[in-house]
């Protein structure tokens, strides 16, 4: 068993592996609840990810021991009202696959160890032991999901912004594996069955990289024996991914404009960051987007909608595995051309140097004031685990706050003018 310790200021994040499962554990008491988070990623592609999206929710529809979602919310009753949420997101080129489940900490109940391990048993039971029909899932739930995975679609057409932003990722993205949406391909559904879905869950079991995260009030050793008492099938043992954000060649901007039924124009600018959470220069690319889009105190909500009311809202932000900044902003449909060039001048404010010592600190202290809130909140802590898990750096808040504070003005600059304008998305009404 390999182990490596990731110091905080006031918990630790102990990491282990065992079996090819990735632990990652966190003990503090300063939560009432116990937090537990089994990940599996795998890189998108293509030909699974819609399939692979509709896992969890069939694997949330009925286990070998509660074989029905009402089995399984009344268990979770009974365990003082514990929750579960199976999700799935896009992390850079990757698909990952997560159960989330909170229970109150043993600690505030009348309540053995047996408490946490009956949680554990219960997680296995739903992702290792789903309720089968001749020897694959369950047709009746894999139909149910089927409709649910089309209302989400559905949900995503009927909020702008989100399609917007959909829309962005796939034109921008075009050719590469981040152009696939986390919930796969509408187009895709109707041709998954329940065979071909649990044959994709089967291969989901030997090949993705599980990791468990745990924050709360426990003991490290005494959960250590439980989980690997529980969860004690052979994994493969994957690294982390090493991120390689490749450079797209294109001759000029991309433009793309659609045209819907829609009140207010969405006008989205997508650029190529070349950083990385992986790279040494993340924090200075942090900051800059901290100065130029991240907050209502930086350029573009100041410039684009206070200084020259062309928006109702103006903001970037960045995916942190894909080396992508994405300006937003929600305008009328007639301020289109003068909202794209106030963006780029704040574009290019930034590479030139154009911004104060003030704007600086000011960036730094909400950057490492967001890293604080973030401690107070057991999500927080478990999505600092990760980024410390996948970027291979401390996730130490003193190192953290430091690497904030000695970023540069010309460390900013530099960073600002690795930024390529890569497609301008713009909504628009049909007329």
């Amino acid at each position: 068993m390999k182990t490596n310790v990731f110091d905080l200021d006031e918990v630790a994040i102990r990491s282990s592996e065992q079996n090819g499962l990735h632990l990652h554990l966190c003990s503090t008491d300063k939560f009432k609840t116990m937090n537990i988070m089994l990940t599996m990623k795998s890189p998108l592609q293509k030909d699974l990810i819609t399939a692979r999206a509709l896992i969890p929710h069939i694997l949330n529809g009925g286990s070998k021991n509660y074989p029905n979602h009402k089995r399984i919310k009344q268990k979770l009753d009974e365990m003082y009202g514990a929750t579960l949420f199976p999700n799935v997101q896009k992390e850079g080129d990757n698909h990952t696959i997560s159960f989330r489940m909170e229970i109150p900490a043993v600690q505030y109940l009348n309540v053995t160890n047996t408490f946490m391990k009956s949680a554990f048993d219960l997680l296995h039971d739903i992702v290792y032991s789903p309720v089968l029909e001749n020897g694959v899932f369950n047709s009746t739930i894999v139909e149910q999901e089927k409709r649910s995975l089309k209302q989400r679609f559905a949900s995503m057409y009927s909020e702008k912004m989100l399609y917007a932003s959909v829309r962005l990722i796939e034109e921008m993205f075009e050719g590469e594996p981040y152009q696939l949406s986390a919930y796969g391909i509408e187009e895709d559904i109707d041709s998954l069955n329940d065979a071909s879905i649990y044959q994709i869950y089967k291969d989901l079991l030997q090949n993705d990289r599980f990791d468990l995260y745990i924050v709360g009030a426990f003991n490290e050793d005494e959960v250590t024996l439980m989980v690997h008492d529980v969860f004690s099938e052979e994994h493969k043992d994957k690294p982390v991914n090493t991120i390689s954000p490749a450079r797209k060649d294109r001759n000029g901007i991309k433009i793309i404009q659609d045209k819907q039924d829609v009140n207010q124009g969405k006008l989205l600018l997508g650029y190529r960051t070349y950083s990385t959470i992986q790279d040494e220069d993340f924090e200075a690319t942090r900051l800059a987007n901290a100065i130029f889009g991240r907050f209502p105190s930086s350029k573009l909500f100041m410039n684009v909608r206070e200084k020259k009311s062309l928006a109702y809202f103006a903001q970037s932000q960045l995916e942190s595995n894909k080396g992508l900044l994405v300006t937003m902003a929600g305008i009328d449909f007639d301020n289109y051309e003068r909202a794209v060039e106030i963006i780029r001048e704040q574009e290019y404010a930034m590479k030139e140097g154009n911004f104060t010592e003030d704007e600086v600190e000011q960036g730094k202290a909400m950057l490492i004031n967001l890293l604080l809130e973030a401690y107070d909140v057991p999500l927080g802590i478990m999505e600092i685990a990760i980024e410390a898990v996948d970027r291979g750096f401390s996730s130490n808040l003193v190192d953290q706050i430091n690497r904030i504070n000695r970023v540069t003005k010309s460390e900013l600059i530099r960073a600002a003018n690795k930024w390529e304008l890569d497609t301008i998305y713009f909504l628009n009404r049909k007329d």
